[in-house]
């Protein structure tokens, strides 16, 4: 099948509806595009968990900062169309910034509504290093949910703290709608798929296949019944490579998203690095 692409909210609304009086069940994939095997295996899920698949292609004005790469962002609408015909989703939502926020459509403008998650989850790990991003998030995400209606939206794992947010938004705000999170999916060498991969020299790209590698050596410490943080922390820090630059190695309970000095199971072990320019992020719930 020939996946349609939509730029119109009205237009995917009408659609969304007919299908609601059809009894479908709706699925949504938020993404900012340049699909890759990660986004495939969300298509995936939501082809068989539900009758109807949306893909949202849209880069996100609001969630970046004025450092941040949001011009330079890889935009490959033609490739993401083929994947998805590929892999049958019935729909790319792929609106400008201007159809999603009128005349709001400006970096971190603050004319605009935001959905403002609890400071102390956005306080910590990347939110830190990226101040007003998960307002941003929040806020597109809020949107994608209302203007389809979707039923089920599908998360990867690597984006943990978004994930745990989201969730929170949803429960919070009573949305009517399920969060299927789905696991992280890694290139052959083990390094997570990311759009930002594009972005690394070969030098860089060896650098960062040591972050999987630190995430490994965290999952093999705990299963042999090392819980202490501190330890978990000193060993991956002894994994990664000397060239990285290191934004955080940090542990967090993934029901409450405190930090923990001891490791339990449903445990976040989360690392963030900068190999070159390039910001990459990775983790494992152990």
């Amino acid at each position: 099948m020939s996946t349609v692409i939509i730029n119109n909210i009205n237009e995917i609304k009408n659609i969304v509806k007919e299908w609601k009086n059809n009894n479908y069940v709706i699925a949504l994939v938020p993404t900012m595009g340049a699909l890759h095997e990660g986004h495939a295996s969300l298509i995936k899920r939501a082809k068989e968990t539900c009758d109807k698949v949306i893909v949202s292609v849209f880069v996100n004005p609001i969630q970046f900062g004025h450092n941040e790469d949001f011009d330079k962002y890889p935009r490959t609408l033609d490739n993401d169309k083929k994947l998805c015909d590929e892999l049958g989703a019935d729909i790319i939502f792929a609106p400008t910034p201007k159809e999603m926020y009128g005349e709001n459509n400006k970096l971190n403008n603050t004319d605009l509504t935001f959905v403002c998650p609890p400071y102390s989850l956005v306080d910590c790990l990347c939110g830190k290093s990226r101040p007003g991003h998960f307002d941003g998030v929040a806020t597109v995400v809020l949107k994608l949910f209302n203007i389809t209606n979707a039923d089920f939206a599908f998360f990867g794992q690597k984006d943990a703290q978004q994930l745990f947010i989201i969730k929170k938004m949803v429960k919070d705000l009573n949305l009517n709608i399920n969060i299927i999170p789905c696991p992280i999916v890694r290139e052959p060498d083990g390094l997570a798929l990311s759009s930002r991969n594009s972005y690394l020299s070969r030098e860089e790209r060896a650098w960062a296949l040591s972050i999987s590698k630190a995430i490994k050596q965290i999952d093999t410490l705990f299963n042999q019944g090392i819980n202490d943080t501190n330890i978990l922390f000193d060993s991956a820090l002894s994994v990664l490579n000397k060239n990285l630059e290191i934004e955080y190695i940090e542990f967090r309970d993934f029901e409450t998203f405190e930090k923990v000095k001891s490791a339990k199971e449903n445990t976040l072990a989360a690392i963030a690095v900068k190999s070159g320019k390039t910001r990459l992020i990775d983790n494992t719930i152990l």
